[in-house]
């Protein structure tokens, strides 16, 4: 059975957990990973000592060697790559990570291309993201299927949607860890005005909410466990009330609505 060589145009934070998944847990399913990044040599030669990936400048001379290539750049990026990918590419899979860029615009780019599209988190520099992927029209063949089962998996949880559930959701798996950190940062200052010192209070709020994630994930209905947590007129009882009567609810959810507003502008 062939490996795969993967291409990835791009060496941000997401591809280095993609390449980094990939040599830790699948190195034996790959034949070669190659990775380019014209602004910044550095970044290259790391990646090249660091995860043996061959480091190349100009991307379009390794098109023909690659089985699957990785789109690891900004939305803004990609009308140009793709209008450079257009006389270039024959049978390989065009994959990207880039929030907005769903199935039905690559197609558009490159209409004879399988393509698909991943939207991990920030969790994949841990292996632990829960990614969102869906598929364009054109049917995967069976090297293209393991290709993108392979990114999935180097990076933690995947689960197929459409391509609109994707956009819709862009905001609750993609950035919504973000509002968590800031959940997590207003606790730890809080804790800090109580004379707490930070690296301990910092221990204090990442174990609580580790704690309370996998609770959820075991249990897996937060309405139970708010309610197993509030003793009615009890202190917690209190302090959501206070959420409440500040509209926590409606504020998160507009939250939401922004996100995915913005990453479809």
């Amino acid at each position: 059975m062939r490996k795969p060589v993967m291409l990835f145009i791009g060496a941000g934070r997401m591809a280095e957990a993609m390449i980094a998944g990939l040599t830790s847990k699948k190195e034996q399913e790959i034949e070669r990973i190659i990775v380019s990044n014209q602004s910044n040599s550095i970044r290259l030669e790391r990646l090249k000592q660091q995860y043996g990936a061959d480091t190349v400048f100009h991307w379009q001379d390794h098109i023909k060697d690659a089985d699957t290539i990785v789109l690891a750049v900004p939305p803004e990026e990609h009308e140009e790559i793709f209008t450079k990918l257009r006389g270039l590419v024959t049978t390989q899979l065009i994959v990207t990570i880039a929030a907005g860029i769903g199935p039905s615009k690559m197609e558009q780019a490159l209409p004879d291309s399988a393509v698909s599209w991943i939207m991990p988190n920030t969790a994949s520099q841990i292996g632990q993201s829960m990614s969102l992927f869906c598929k364009g029209s054109k049917p995967l063949d069976d090297l293209q299927e393991r290709s993108l089962t392979l990114l999935l998996d180097a990076i933690g949880h995947a689960e197929e949607c459409s391509e609109e559930e994707i956009h819709h959701l862009t905001a609750i798996t993609g950035s919504a860890p973000a509002f968590v950190y800031l959940f997590a940062e207003v606790l730890i200052e809080k804790a800090k005005e109580y004379g707490i010192a930070e690296s301990k209070a910092q221990k204090l709020v990442s174990l609580m909410i580790s704690g309370s994630a996998a609770m959820l994930n075991e249990n897996g209905d937060p309405a139970f466990l708010r309610e197993q947590v509030t003793t009615p007129g009890g202190s917690t009882a209190e302090g959501i009330k206070v959420l409440e009567k500040n509209e926590f609810a409606s504020v998160l959810k507009e939250a939401v609505t922004a996100v995915n507003k913005k990453a479809l502008s």
